[in-house]
């Protein structure tokens, strides 16, 4: 049973890419699947193991971001994906700034 990342994306972490950079146009934008770590959950499990694609680590700069909270911020995307949501991602860990706040 491996202990890492997957090294090549898969197409939940494609998706919340594409979407994220078309409702952000982030100028930085760093996405770490971090089922792996999870392996044991639930979730996890239902997916296959460390095949699944369910936590992830999402560190994101945007303007968009300016003017709002850390709470409209996470609204801003967990609604962007809503759909990845309902169909198996478990949790994010959202770090999201401004490019003033870096």
């Amino acid at each position: 049973m491996s202990t890492e990342a997957p090294s090549t994306p898969g197409p939940v972490e494609r998706a919340i890419r594409d979407k994220l950079n078309t409702l952000l146009k982030p100028s930085q934008l760093d996405i770490t699947n971090d089922s792996w770590q999870h392996r044991h959950h639930a979730p996890m499990r239902a997916q296959g193991g460390t095949s699944g694609e369910t936590h992830f680590s999402i560190f994101v700069v945007s303007e968009v971001f300016k003017g709002k909270n850390t709470m409209q911020r996470h609204r801003l995307i967990y609604g962007a994906l809503s759909d990845e949501l309902s169909q198996g991602l478990h949790a994010l860990s959202l770090k999201t700034k401004t490019p003033e706040e870096i």
